[in-house]
Formats: structure tokens, sequence, C-alpha cells
């Protein structure tokens, strides 16, 4: 037991648990009205599954675009599974929750990012006992912008 509360850590489980729910959702009744999603992702994840053409392509990173034409989108604990149209090619994918690094849906203006997965990081933070690679976000960062969840609510 630590003597203290690794909220970093906390904060990113639960928004790549935001992230798998919407997933699983869509996964199974489809996309509701104009929502769709951007969803990027580091290729250099040692449990991503693409072609290695599309690796080769999107060495380091990618956006996918879940949107009109996807099929098999299941979930898992661990990410998500997807098939996409690359140039009239039906692709599955295999994407680690800890791979994806933006996840945005424009239609309703709702994005997050997450810090990619850096395997030095993960070594490091593997190390340090209380610590997950996952736990990186400087909550004290310009780039971290706060979101009032009173926002979202309906009146």
């Amino acid at each position: 037991m630590t003597d203290t509360i690794d909220y970093g850590n906390l904060m990113h489980r639960a928004m790549r648990g935001l992230v798998a729910g919407v997933l699983s959702e869509v996964g199974a009744n489809g996309l509701p009205g104009a929502h769709h999603f951007f969803i990027t992702y580091t290729t250099t994840h040692p449990e991503i599954c693409m072609p290695a053409w599309l690796k080769e392509r999107y060495p380091e990173e990618i956006t996918i675009v879940v949107q009109h034409w996807f099929e098999d989108l299941k979930v898992d604990d661990e990410g998500f599974g997807i098939t996409l149209n690359f140039g009239e090619e039906a692709v599955p994918l295999y994407v680690p929750f800890d791979a994806v690094t933006t996840f945005v849906d424009p239609s309703v203006e709702f994005g997050l990012r997450f810090d990619g997965y850096d395997p030095e990081e993960r070594n490091e933070a593997s190390e340090a006992p209380g610590t997950s690679p996952a736990a990186t976000e400087d909550v004290d960062s310009p780039k971290a912008e706060i979101v009032s969840l009173d926002s979202f609510r309906k009146t």
C-alpha cells in the first residue's frame, strides 16, 4: 500500500473505460445520429494487429475514422478490434487501449487525449513501485483542459 492516491492512473483508467463503453455500445447497436469517431493510436505498440503494408505506411501513428463503413467492432478488456476500409480493401485491426492517444467525436465536440505508448517509459514505470505507464498525465501542463460535466447535463 502506498501513502498517496494515484489520481493520474485512476483518471486514465476511467477515461479508457469510457472509450470502451462507447465502442461496446456502438459495436452492439451501431452509431446513433451524426456521431462518428477519430481515433489516433501509436502503431509501435507490440500488441497492435495491422497488416505490414499499413504499418509501413504509418510507422508511428495512425488516425482511423469510425463512421460510414466499419464491421466487426468488438471490445475486450485490453482493446478493440474493428474492420475498416482502406483503399477498397476490408482490413481487420486490433488496437490495445494503451496505444490510443486521442478519441474524438466531432459531432458533439467531445474529445479525450491520452499519453501514448512509450516502451521506455513503460519499462521505467514498471520498475517503480506504485506507478503505472498510464499514470503520466501532467495536470499542470498547459495542454491539459478541464471539462465541466455540468455542460453535458440536460436540464
